[in-house]
């Protein structure tokens, strides 16, 4: 199946709206695999490369990833009426059950299990995060480029601790030179 950005079939705002709602239902610790299965491996509406670019935009802009990628899928697909119905279907259960199990945490803060749940949810949320990094350093092929620049952004932020903006800054001008260099020798 062609994703639907590359044909003629536009994506009804309807299935916009309860794809990403079943993405916010199931988007423990940001929702970024689900987000990939529902628009890259079930519905097709984009491919790999495009998810990847627009993550990787929506990595550079402030803000949640996860929020800024909804919205720039749902208006890659649909325009600014796609931004608003994937963005609301995200969006209105995670805030109404947030909003409902925050307030019963500061209620119940000073249980010790719930410190324990919320640390292996957080473990498990980390795990969906590489999981996701490494399929999608995957589909990008085997340039080796690509696997230095992932290594060494993980190891940045990792074992020097360095913050994202810092990585970003430094890595992503190198990324881009060593793309177009590539580029230019396959020419």
């Amino acid at each position: 199946m062609q994703a639907a950005s590359n044909s003629n079939e536009r994506v009804a705002l309807g299935a916009l709206f309860f794809g990403f709602l079943q993405v916010g239902l199931s988007a423990f610790g940001g929702g970024l695999v689900w987000l990939h299965r529902l628009v890259v491996e079930r519905r097709s509406w984009l491919d790999d490369g495009e998810f990847a670019e627009l993550l990787s935009f929506c990595q550079l802009m402030p803000g949640p990833n996860i929020a800024g990628l909804t919205v720039c899928i749902g208006s890659k697909l649909r325009g600014l009426s796609g931004a608003l119905a994937a963005l609301s279907g995200y969006l209105v259960m995670p805030w109404a059950v947030g909003l409902g199990l925050g307030t019963l945490y500061l209620h119940y803060a000073d249980i010790a299990v719930l410190g324990h749940i919320l640390g292996g949810v957080s473990a498990a949320a980390a795990g969906l995060v590489i999981a996701t990094g490494l399929r999608l350093l995957a589909g990008r092929g085997r340039r080796s480029a690509d696997l230095v620049f992932a290594a060494l952004a993980f190891c940045g932020i990792t074992f020097v601790h360095l913050p994202l903006f810092l990585v970003l800054a430094g890595l992503a001008p190198l990324g881009i030179a060593a793309a177009a260099f590539a580029s230019h020798r396959t020419r």
